[in-house]
């Protein structure tokens, strides 16, 4: 039975979030309800975020853009932020017990190296919440 539920938020849900998704579902091994949204998706999750998720083993090639809703807030226990904007364009997640901001800087539009970095900027900060979470 899942204890604990994710939302990982950013504004496009092309890039962080998703590839942060895909790094939690992996990890979590469906111990936890993992899911991403954003506050003005885009069409489609990134090709560079889809390649450096397959350099690890992981497919995210399925995953799609998503709009955060009332009902993903209401579900979530943990609202995490993927930073720069996205406490701008998305009110405070009132109801959600706990809230983070990982102020990752967005990589849209920067070259592969800059996505390798972020990924793994991203599965540290996931494996040290699912550690915290999971134990």
């Amino acid at each position: 039975m899942e204890k604990f539920s994710i939302l990982f938020a950013c504004i496009g849900n092309s890039c962080r979030s998703q590839m942060a998704e895909g790094i939690a579902k992996h990890l979590s091994k469906g111990k936890a309800s993992i899911q991403s949204a954003g506050t003005k998706p885009e069409e489609k999750v990134t090709p560079f975020a889809v390649q450096v998720m397959k350099e690890l083993g992981i497919d995210i090639s399925h995953q799609k853009p998503k709009l955060i809703t009332v009902d993903m807030l209401r579900v979530s226990t943990h609202f995490i932020s993927m930073g720069r904007g996205v406490q701008e364009s998305c009110p405070v997640p009132i109801g959600v017990p706990n809230v983070e901001d990982w102020d990752l800087e967005d990589p849209w539009g920067k070259d592969i190296q800059f996505f390798r970095k972020t990924r793994d900027n991203i599965k540290e900060k996931v494996e040290h919440l699912l550690k915290k979470l999971l134990d």
